[in-house]
Parts: structure tokens; sequence; C-alpha cells
């Protein structure tokens, strides 16, 4: 078995995009649209992960976007998606000053959550060891739910 790929609805196709390209740079490595089913599927492969994408040697996340308006409440029994960071501090520092807000700050070192436009969980961990604690995430409440 070999993981491939999460999906998740989005309800906002270009709103989606935007938020991993612009805070994850996140690349878009294929796109179907589909005029029968009235629908639009969009891959992004992380900046490390896209010369593998479409061969199934790295994972992507699957964006699925209905063209017919659907409200999508409580993820569908979906928990979150989960990306590995260079530095958990200065990754939370960057999203935080393009306005995504942090639900779970990372006042371990090791683990932060964040959600999309469309309420999806995302955990932030760092890669290898924890780092020391810093301020003033060290310090800081949870600022939503997570």
């Amino acid at each position: 078995m070999k993981y491939l790929h999460t999906m998740i609805r989005v309800s906002n196709l270009d709103e989606t995009i935007d938020f991993f390209v612009g805070n994850f740079g996140m690349v878009e490595t294929r796109r179907i649209d589909s005029e029968q089913g009235r629908f639009t599927i969009v891959f992004l492969a992380a900046p490390e992960d896209v010369e593998n994408a479409n061969t199934e040697q790295s994972p992507v996340l699957e964006l699925t976007h209905n063209w017919d308006p659907e409200e999508y409440s409580g993820g569908r029994n979906f928990g979150h998606l989960a990306y590995a960071v260079d530095n958990i501090y200065e990754s939370c520092q960057t999203l935080m000053d393009n306005g995504v807000t942090i639900n779970r700050p990372p006042r371990d070192g090791r683990m932060a959550f964040i959600q999309t436009p469309d309420g999806i969980s995302i955990e932030l961990l760092q890669k290898g060891d924890s780092l020391p604690k810093q301020e003033p995430w060290g310090s800081m409440e949870n600022t939503g739910s997570w």
C-alpha cells in the first residue's frame, strides 16, 4: 500500500489555490475539468515533491470543486492535512503576516494548527526535533478550535 493523495472539497477553487500557493508555495501539477460531471479537480504538490508529483512517487493534494453550489459541513468526517516545515516559528509568523489565523500556536516548538478558507484544519509539524520554546509563541493561547 502506498499513500497517494488527500482530497478535499472546496467551495471557491481560486481562493483555495491562492491559499496553498501563497502560504505554502505549492505548485499546481495537473487540472481536470469535467463538463459532464460538472467539477474541476486540481492537484497541488509541495515544492519538494513537484518533480515526482505526476508519477505517484510523491503525495499530492487534490482539490475538488463541484460547479453546482453545495455546503460542506463537518468536513464529511475529514480530520486534517499535515505538512512538515523547516522552522515552525518562521512558518507561523509568515502565515500570520498573510492574515492566516493560527488556531493552535506552536507553543511547544513542534506543532501548530491553521485552517483553510473552507475550514479544513492543517497541522504544521517541525521537521526533526522540536525547536526550543520561543516567545511570543510559548505563552500564546489557542485562538480557535483544532
